[in-house]
C-alpha cells in the first residue's frame, strides 16, 4: 500500500531507527484487549450512507418535491356558494326571505377549468423540482464524501507526523546525552546542554501540535460518522493513482458534483416560461346554482359558463413571458459560467495534485536522506569535539523537512480526494 511504502522508506532513510515496526505495533495500548478493526478511507466514506443529518434533510426535501409533483396540474377545488338572490329592501316584505316572489335562497357550485397547457406546465415545473431535489441530494452526498475524505486524510497525516516526531525524539535524547557527557568530561559547556534541552522541548511542542491536529480531524470525522472515531486508521490508498485521468474528468464536468443541479435549474426555468405562456390561454369555469323560492312558486336552477378574456396581453401576459424568457437566458448563461469554473477547478486541482506528488517524491528520495546524513555528520563532528551550532542547525532542518514532508503528504492526500470524489461513481478502487 501507498502509506507503508512511503512511510517505510521515509523512516528507513533515518539512521538508527531500525525499531520502526515495533513502534507501529505499540501505537495504542488502550486497544490491547480486543482492538477494533482499523478504519479505512473507503469504509469511512461508505459509512455516511443516508444517516447523516444533512443528507437526511436532502432526502426529506426530495420526498416533499415528489409529493408536490403528485398534485401538480390537478383541477382546483370547486367553490361552494350560499346566498340570497333578489332580496327586497323596500315595502312590507323588505329584508325578508319570503317577502317577494322573486327572492330565492340559492346554493351553488363552481368549478374553474384551467387550460390544458397551463396544467401541463405546472406538472413540468413540479417534475423539474423533483429533478433538482434529487440532484441536490447527490451533490450533498458527494460533498460529504469529500469532507469525510479530507478529515480522514488529515487525521491519518497528523497521526503519522506524531509517530515520526516521536521517533526523532530518541535522536534528540542521544544529542542531550552527548552534550551532558561532554560537560562532565570538561570539553563541553552548560550552555550546550541547555541549548539541546530547549530544542528537545520545542520538539515536544511540535508533537503536541500534531496530536491536537489529529484530534481535531477525528472530531470532524466523527461529525459525519455520527460517533467518536477512536479506532486506528488503516493504510491510505495510493495517492499517486486516481480513478480517472485528467481528460476523462474534463470531458465529464457536467456529471460532477458542482454541476449536477444545473440541468434541473434550466428545466425549472423552461417550465416557468411555459406557465407564463399558458396564461395567454383562456381559463374556463362552470357553475350551477339551485334557487329555492317561497312555497307555491317553482324553484329554479341556474347554469353559468365563464371564460377569462386575455385581451390586454401586451402589458400583462407578454411582459410575464418576456421576464421568464430572460430568466431562462440568465440560467443558461450562469450554467455556462459554472461549467467554465468547474473546468478551471479541475485543471487547478490536477496541477496541484501532480505538483504535490513530485514534491513528496523529491522529499522522500533526496531531501530527507540528505537531511538525515547532515544530522548524522554533525553529531559525529560534535562527538569529536566540534561546535554545537552545526548540530543544532542540522537537527532543526531535519525536523523541518520531516514535518514539511508529513504535511505535504497530507495535502497530497486531500488533493487526491478532491479529484477522486468529483463524480458520483468516482469511488476509490
Amino acid at each position: 500500500m501507498f502509506s507503508h511504502r512511503i512511510w517505510w522508506r521515509a523512516l528507513q532513510a533515518r539512521r538508527r531507527l531500525c525499531l520502526w515496526t515495533a513502534l507501529c505495533l505499540a501505537v495504542s495500548p488502550a486497544w490491547a484487549d480486543e482492538p477494533p478493526a482499523p478504519l479505512s478511507l473507503e469504509a469511512a466514506t461508505r459509512q455516511i450512507a443516508d444517516q447523516t443529518p444533512l443528507l437526511a434533510a436532502r432526502l426529506a426535501q426530495q420526498d416533499a418535491a415528489r409529493e408536490e409533483a403528485g398534485r401538480a396540474g390537478a383541477l382546483p377545488d370547486p367553490q361552494l356558494t350560499v346566498g340570497i338572490d333578489n332580496l327586497a329592501i323596500q315595502g312590507p316584505g323588505a329584508f325578508t326571505a319570503g317577502g317577494d316572489t322573486m327572492t330565492m335562497r340559492t346554493l351553488g357550485l363552481t368549478q374553474v377549468l384551467p387550460s390544458r397547457a397551463k396544467r401541463q406546465a405546472q406538472r413540468d415545473a413540479a417534475g423539474a423540482n423533483v429533478e433538482q431535489a434529487a440532484s441536490t441530494t447527490e451533490m450533498t452526498r458527494l460533498a460529504i464524501k469529500q469532507q469525510v475524505a479530507a478529515a480522514w486524510v488529515g487525521a491519518w497525516g497528523a497521526h503519522h507526523e506524531v509517530q515520526m516526531l516521536q521517533a526523532m525524539r530518541r535522536e534528540w535524547a542521544v544529542d542531550v546525552t552527548v552534550a551532558e557527557a561532554r560537560l562532565r568530561g570538561g570539553t563541553g559547556t552548560a550552555a550546550d546542554v541547555l541549548a539541546m534541552r530547549m530544542e528537545a522541548l520545542d520538539l515536544e511542542n511540535r508533537i503536541d501540535e500534531a496530536t491536537s491536529r489529529e484530534a481535531q480531524a477525528r472530531a470532524a470525522l466523527g461529525r459525519w460518522l455520527g460517533a467518536s472515531v477512536n479506532q486506528p486508521l488503516a493504510d491510505a490508498p495510493d495517492f499517486a493513482v486516481l480513478p480517472h485521468d485528467e481528460s476523462s474528468l474534463l470531458s465529464s464536468v457536467d456529471q460532477q458534483g458542482n454541476l449536477l443541479d444545473w440541468p434541473a435549474r434550466e428545466h425549472a426555468a423552461e417550465a416557468a416560461l411555459a406557465v407564463a405562456k399558458a396564461d395567454k390561454h383562456p381559463e374556463w369555469s362552470v357553475g350551477m346554482s339551485y334557487g329555492s323560492r317561497v312555497r307555491g312558486l317553482s324553484d329554479m336552477v341556474s347554469l353559468q359558463v365563464g371564460v377569462s378574456l386575455p385581451l390586454f396581453t401586451r402589458n400583462r401576459q407578454d411582459r410575464g413571458i418576456s421576464a421568464r424568457a430572460a430568466d431562462l437566458d440568465a440560467v443558461r448563461a450562469e450554467h455556462d459560467d459554472a461549467r467554465r469554473q468547474q473546468v478551471e477547478a479541475v485543471q487547478a486541482a490536477w496541477v496541484q495534485w501532480d505538483a504535490l506528488g513530485r514534491q513528496v517524491r523529491r522529499h522522500l528520495d533526496q531531501l530527507l536522506p540528505q537531511a538525515n546524513d547532515r544530522a548524522a555528520l554533525a553529531l559525529a563532528t560534535y562527538r569529536g569535539g566540534g561546535d554545537i551550532q552545526p548540530l543544532l542547525d542540522a537537527r532543526r532542518d531535519e525536523i523541518s523537512h520531516h514535518t514539511d514532508f508529513a504535511r505535504m503528504l497530507t495535502d497530497y492526500g486531500r488533493a487526491w480526494a478532491t479529484l477522486a470524489y468529483l463524480l458520483p461513481e468516482g469511488n476509490v478502487r
